[in-house]
């Protein structure tokens, strides 16, 4: 059986945006042809896409850093970049997907077919013929295409199922799903059979079904996270109906039955007041007389009434009534939808990666450094007078040379930013 991963860490990078080019029209007759450089593609964007066809994030064991593509540079006779094709990673339905680096929840694949938007692709930089105006007919610079998106993230899976079976190890959970449903788990007389989920589906009569998910055991103490503890726990936050089934063969039902409902209520209120119907098992080695007081005893002291059924998994007592009892119920109920506390916007962050740092290298000497100044830098060329000018007009509109005054920084110190060294001159800046 192929393993069950239900929380795992990855990191998805949007495509950059190509740089914009700096290029002239050059044509045979035609003299001082203009400007001509074409804008830089689009980087790709990344998307999660919920899918029915996944119940494990085993996949991304193996491969757990995904890349957009990039978007193509600009090139001359006015030509645009080709965007960089985006990128669709197909998540399992119920997946959580955490930032890291916020530590804030930032989408929810509740459904089938769900796409959000994780990371978005850095917008192509713009070619030196989008520069041109009447003033300014020949501009020497192109603009750098806007950088990638990086996210750590931490992805959990909560199952999506209508029913979920709940109750002490051994309870007989397993056997009930493999009764019901085509599941076929794996089944021994030993407490913790069930170490991972299990997922059946349940045909009704009319040709529908129902999803049930075997929950592996729970006990005392695992709202604190003993035992399997919260990865018991946050796989029936959706379900609708609660399944809960007891041994009656064993001494402590009553006991269980509270401990089982004691942590559910101390992990999560609402899930303690979840439509719960309670299932005897094990009626094939406990006599009916026995079966019938234990029955009573629940009925009296838990006021379930209707919400109880004896059964047993290997006799098949019992079960036609429960089945026909789950089908009314589960048309009754509304689909559970959980409040999460999203940061949607978190999903779209824009690609601004203006922030810059001052390090003073000597006496004399700065040095600046930044994402956008180092990407600004690799489409100037020094030799040309109106480049630089833009460079550092860029340089003052980001606040560099505020900061570098802060820093002490006097007439004729030498800056370096990104590579390109210039020379400090109070009156010109």
């Amino acid at each position: 059986m192929a393993a069950f991963i239900d929380k795992v860490k990855i990191k998805v990078v949007s495509g950059a945006g190509g740089n914009g080019a700096l290029a002239w029209r050059r044509e045979k007759y035609i003299d001082k042809g203009g400007p001509a450089g074409g804008d830089g593609g689009c980087g790709g964007d990344v998307y999660f896409v919920a899918t029915k066809d996944m119940s494990t994030l085993l996949d991304f064991t193996h491969k757990s850093v995904f890349k957009a593509q990039r978007g193509e540079n600009g090139r001359n006779k006015n030509c645009h970049g080709k965007n960089g094709d985006d990128l669709y990673i197909k998540m399992p339905v119920g997946v959580v997907v955490k930032d890291l680096k916020s530590n804030k929840l930032i989408a929810d694949l509740d459904h089938d077919n769900k796409i959000v938007l994780i990371a978005k692709g850095g917008r192509g930089g713009r070619g030196n013929a989008r520069f041109a105006t009447a003033q300014k007919r020949a501009p020497q610079f192109c603009e750098p295409g806007e950088p990638s998106i990086e996210r750590e993230l931490e992805l959990e899976l909560k199952l999506i199922a209508d029913v979920g079976l709940i109750g002490m190890p051994n309870a007989g959970k397993s056997s009930l799903i493999s009764v019901i449903s085509a599941a076929k788990p794996k089944i021994a007389d030993y407490p913790f059979t069930t170490l991972v989920p299990n997922l059946g589906v349940v045909r009704k009569p009319q040709g529908d079904g129902f999803v049930i998910a075997d929950i592996p055991g729970l006990i005392e103490g695992a709202s604190d996270g003993l035992g399997l503890g919260h990865e018991f726990l946050r796989h029936v936050q959706r379900c609708k109906v609660l399944l809960h089934v007891i041994d009656m063969s064993c001494e402590d039902s009553i006991e269980n039955y509270k401990k089982i409902n004691n942590e559910l209520e101390k992990f999560d209120i609402e899930l303690s007041k979840r439509e719960q119907i309670l299932v005897l098992n094990k009626s094939d080695i406990v006599d009916c007389e026995h079966a019938n007081e234990i029955k009573d005893e629940f009925i009296d002291k838990f006021n379930l009434k209707n919400k109880i059924f004896i059964i047993s998994t290997v006799t098949k007592q019992g079960i036609k009534e429960l089945l026909d009892y789950l089908y009314i119920k589960l048309d009754e109920i509304e689909d559970i939808k959980i409040e999460l506390d999203i940061e949607e916007d978190l999903a779209s962050i824009d690609n601004d990666d203006s922030e810059f740092e001052v390090t003073k290298l000597n006496k004399n000497t700065y040095e600046v450094s930044g994402g956008k100044l180092k990407r600004l830098a690799s489409v100037t060329d020094i030799r040309n007078t109106q480049q630089i000018k833009r460079f550092t007009n860029i340089l003052d509109s980001l606040g560099v040379y505020e900061a570098l005054r802060e820093c002490g920084v006097n007439n004729g110190d030498t800056i370096i930013v990104a590579g390109i060294e210039l020379t400090y001159d109070e009156e010109y800046y």
